[in-house]
């Protein structure tokens, strides 16, 4: 816990100067130009930022770590590779402290700097989300210190940083014979950057998300201070910063819940032709009481080659009704289900997927399965992740596009897009698969569709640099402009995961009641609106251009 370098006056004197500003800037339109909305922006830099006055006082910052303010560049890109902000330099932290030093110094710099600070994991933000632009970006993953310490015992936890990667999470609690119960789909992301959006995968429709499996948070928050916090400790700052979208304070450390670990998966893949059909069958999934672990769907447009791409490795429960299968070009739905277990379960487990498949109205000839590991299971995309290098395809640009789609217009929602938009061919994985609201905690600063039931909905494309067909940059935004436009002149309801907008009205429309409580939360913990400026919610206040 940190204490205040003021007194009770000042303290007094400044909350209200902060309230003013930030109450200011929260009515107003955005109209700074702190990023470019195109593709590969070239930003100026601002002299005055770069200048002595700002470099020589951080220089001369006493860290464990270092500022390095010559090797700056790649932490102006990110896997969506399409912003591109330059920072004035990068802090490579060794202690908790290294990040509240830093933090507290440009707090106390008051309104005098436009420095902002962001926190930076392993560079897999889509549109800027973790640059500043002139500012500080903090390379989390170089706070590699305290150790993960594994609790067992009836409530056990692993104790991680925030800069560690989940992949080394679930190597170190399989030691122990233990996992955390919620996942993303790609592990190799860090702590605090899925904390601080929500972390969904195929668990969460069973275990909620991976903010809804979290004990107890270390937090610096934008004045420099560092916060212990969980349900019954500081608990505003708790369900503010897990969703919060870096608004409030920077993670170092989060105790995160673990259940016994199985040893292996029974892998399930199953196509449909009728979208109707595909839908029932997975909210029945999600409401009974001994379905899946995992549940996951996937739309599939006009492959040409479909099941040679689309089974993988897997193997057809019957290898001639496979053969026999044609897609004629038609647009299908995957559904892929995952049963976890130990080997001296096989049988059992056998018998429980036979009982829940034949409750599902899916193509008969197009069932495969395969039996992994559950480490292999969980790590699964990275293999997918190793072949993109290997051709050059990984370091792309991605136009990625994830939508949380109320369950009463998803029919809608689908003839639209898949009927209208998305016709010919689709440039990577579409996901589609229901969770349970129930299993989210509306306490967290994330924000769902106010339905007992909805969709993920992820465009997850990669575009080719030098084309310009349907596989290009430009013709991907289009499609998902096109995407946006429809569900906002439909009304359907639909709310962004990963959220990025340009204009403060958007932010607002996005958080909708919670939005008084989100700024009111920006005040009382970054009132200077020194955090996360990639995400353009709260701007420094500068000259309209």
């Amino acid at each position: 816990m940190g204490s205040s370098p003021f007194n009770f006056l000042e303290q007094k004197i400044l909350k209200k100067l902060r309230i003013f500003i930030i109450l200011f800037l929260s009515c107003i339109t955005d109209r700074t130009n702190l990023f470019s909305r195109h593709p590969f922006p070239a930003q100026k830099v601002a002299p005055h930022l770069s200048s002595s006055n700002i470099t020589s006082p951080l220089k001369a910052l006493s860290l464990h770590g270092h500022l390095s303010f010559d090797i700056v560049h790649y932490a102006s890109h990110d896997f969506g590779n399409r912003y591109h902000s330059v920072p004035l330099a990068i802090l490579h932290p060794l202690s908790v402290l290294d990040i509240s030093s830093t933090i507290k110094y440009v707090f106390d710099m008051g309104t005098s700097t436009k420095l902002t600070i962001a926190a930076r994991g392993h560079g897999h933000s889509l549109q800027g989300q973790a640059q500043a632009h002139q500012g500080i970006v903090i390379a989390m993953e170089s706070l590699k210190g305290p150790k993960m310490q594994v609790h067992t015992g009836k409530l056990p936890y692993i104790d991680a940083s925030g800069g560690e990667l989940w992949i080394n999470i679930l190597h170190e609690s399989l030691r122990y014979g233990l996992t955390p119960k919620s996942w993303t789909d790609y592990l190799h992301l860090t702590v605090g950057g899925t904390l601080s959006n929500a972390g969904i995968s195929g668990q969460a429709f069973l275990y909620g998300p991976q903010i809804n499996n979290v004990y107890q948070l270390e937090v610096v928050t934008g004045t420099g201070e560092v916060v212990i916090c969980s349900e019954n400790q500081s608990a505003d700052l708790f369900y503010a910063v897990l969703g919060g979208l870096g608004q409030f304070g920077i993670i170092t450390q989060a105790r995160i819940a673990l259940e016994p670990a199985p040893r292996m998966v029974k892998w399930v893949r199953v196509l449909y032709s009728e979208f109707s059909t595909f839908t029932k069958d997975q909210e029945y999934l999600i409401a009974s009481d001994t379905s899946f672990d995992y549940i996951e769907g996937f739309v599939i447009i006009n492959r040409t080659g479909l099941l040679n791409n689309w089974r993988s490795s897997f193997n057809p429960k019957d290898p001639i009704q496979a053969n026999q299968f044609i897609s004629d070009g038609r647009t299908l739905f995957c559904l892929e289900m995952a049963k976890y277990f130990n080997p001296d379960e096989s049988n059992i487990i056998d018998e429980q997927v036979e009982e829940l498949l034949s409750a599902l109205g899916y193509i008969p000839s197009t069932l495969f399965i395969s039996e992994v590991s559950y480490r292999d299971f969980l790590d699964r995309v990275h293999v997918s992740e190793m072949k993109l290098r290997e051709k050059g395809l990984w370091e792309v640009p991605h136009p990625w596009l994830n939508l949380l789609v109320p369950k009463s217009r998803i029919d809608d929602f689908a003839k639209e897009v898949f009927g209208n938009i998305l016709i010919d061919t689709s440039s990577g994985p579409i996901l589609m698969y229901p969770v349970n609201q129930s299993k989210w905690n509306n306490r967290t600063s994330m924000v769902t569709p106010e339905e007992d039931i909805f969709y993920l909905v992820a465009f997850l494309f990669s575009a080719m640099p030098s084309s310009t067909g349907k596989d290009s940059l430009e013709h991907m935004l289009a499609q998902n402009k096109r995407i946006l436009d429809f569900c906002e002149m439909s009304h359907l309801g639909v709310k962004q995961y990963l959220p990025h907008y340009s204009t403060r009205e958007e932010w607002r429309a996005h958080f909708g009641p919670k939005w008084e409580a989100f700024v009111q939360r920006k005040v009382t913990y970054d009132p200077l609106a020194t955090l996360a400026p990639g995400q353009r919610i709260f701007p420094k206040a500068m000259p309209f251009q």
